[in-house]
């Protein structure tokens, strides 16, 4: 099981955000996702956008730590990046 989290540096809603992804499979992604609390509505196509105060918790629950690239560069090898254009009709639940 390899869930991957990048730094939450990315701004919005009064607070900054990371992203949670899989480089296994959107299934992982998702049990991983469900037993840490995160609602569904915070899947993005490829990634949970989960918040700052969520972080700590989500590493101390196996998340991978690794650079924002690093979480690209891995999504990509794995198939699983929906790229932006293709986001609106490819939505997995």
């Amino acid at each position: 099981m390899t869930v991957l989290i990048d730094e939450p540096i990315w701004p919005a809603h009064g607070t900054v955000w990371a992203h949670l992804v899989s480089d296994t499979s959107y299934a992982e992604l998702h049990e991983f996702a469900a037993a840490a609390g995160i609602p569904e509505r915070g899947f993005d196509n490829d990634h949970y956008d989960v918040p700052l105060r969520s972080w700590d918790d989500l590493v101390a629950r196996g998340a991978e730590p690794v650079t924002g690239r690093e979480l690209l560069r891995r999504l990509q090898a794995s198939g699983l990046r929906v790229r932006q254009r293709d986001k609106r009709a490819h939505r997995h639940p």
